[in-house]
């Protein structure tokens, strides 16, 4: 058995879902693919994926030995780009995930002017708002936003954000501002579902506020469109309304009641520090993004 081909076969399969999409990739025929991981599974004693007619996944086993096997083979392309000579010049490719409207907002400049900048760089940009799974999805470094939990995650901080209240004028002038943070009580709120954890608002002073929102929707975008439209007022993080503060169509509310800011991250395994591609895209991220531009 090529031990080295069966790893990156089982590697692509557990990331893609697939053998026939592992058997692209990795340019082999199905058969191939199927009978290297077959011939792994064997030799470790132990089933690595599960097989149906119409999917492919993990077993325990195999999610487990997924982590270390990525990382041995991520070891050693590192190792042999820098045999190559090839340290300083990041090539081939790189996936980076992002929360969806920071990504698009903020990130995607960034892999932009990186792929200006080398032509051998080639990027698969996930944008998603959810915690992907690094190893298991093939993915090298994901932007996150809040508090960490510990991990086994290399951890690098790029800026931080901040949870914000915003109205338009047109309703600060219909239905008066809010002096304080008891004041929301007698006002409409807006909020989007996976902002709002138990259904309340947190503010500096510590003690929660219950929130019953005329509006509730899964899409921070249409919960912003809402609030410019004089529905009333919403809580966001402050990257995501920062033209709409500059141009004057939303106006803030309350910021002396706001929460201390939550840290903006890049986490990657510790094991590809050493990585060119990621490298680069850390310190292109460090210089752009800069806490004063994002609220």
């Amino acid at each position: 058995m090529d031990r080295m081909l069966a790893l990156r076969t089982f590697a692509a399969v557990a990331r893609l879902r697939s053998f026939a999409g592992a058997a692209r990739q990795l340019r082999l025929s199905a058969t191939a693919a199927s009978r290297a991981v077959a011939l792994l599974e064997e030799e470790l004693g132990a089933p690595l994926l599960l097989r149906t007619t119409r999917s492919v996944s993990l077993t325990p086993e195999g999610a487990a030995y997924l982590d270390a096997c990525q990382s041995a083979l991520d070891q050693l392309d590192d190792a042999a780009r820098r045999v190559r000579g090839e340290d300083a010049e990041p090539r081939g490719r790189l996936a980076v995930t992002a929360p969806v409207v920071f990504g698009r907002m903020h990130v995607l400049p960034i892999v932009t002017g990186l792929l200006q900048a080398h032509p051998k760089l080639s990027v698969q940009l996930q944008l998603a708002d959810r915690v992907v799974r690094l190893a298991e999805e093939g993915v090298d470094a994901a932007v996150r936003i809040g508090e960490l939990a510990d991990s086994a995650l290399h951890q690098a901080r790029l800026t931080e954000v901040r949870r914000v209240l915003v109205a338009s004028p047109s309703y600060l002038a219909a239905r008066g501002e809010p002096a304080t943070v008891a004041d929301l009580a007698g006002h409409d709120l807006v909020a989007f579902d996976n902002f709002t954890a138990n259904g309340e608002w947190r503010f500096a002073e510590g003690r929660p506020v219950r929130v019953e929102p005329r509006l509730l929707t899964n899409d921070v975008e249409s919960a912003i469109d809402a609030v410019l439209s004089g529905l009333g007022i919403a809580r966001v993080l402050s990257y995501q309304v920062t033209r709409r503060l500059a141009d004057g169509s939303l106006t803030r509310i309350l910021p002396a009641s706001e929460p201390p800011p939550l840290p903006v991250t890049l986490v990657f395994p510790a094991n590809r520090r050493g990585s060119p591609n990621l490298r680069a895209f850390l310190q292109a991220a460090q210089r752009a993004l800069r806490p004063a531009d994002l609220g």
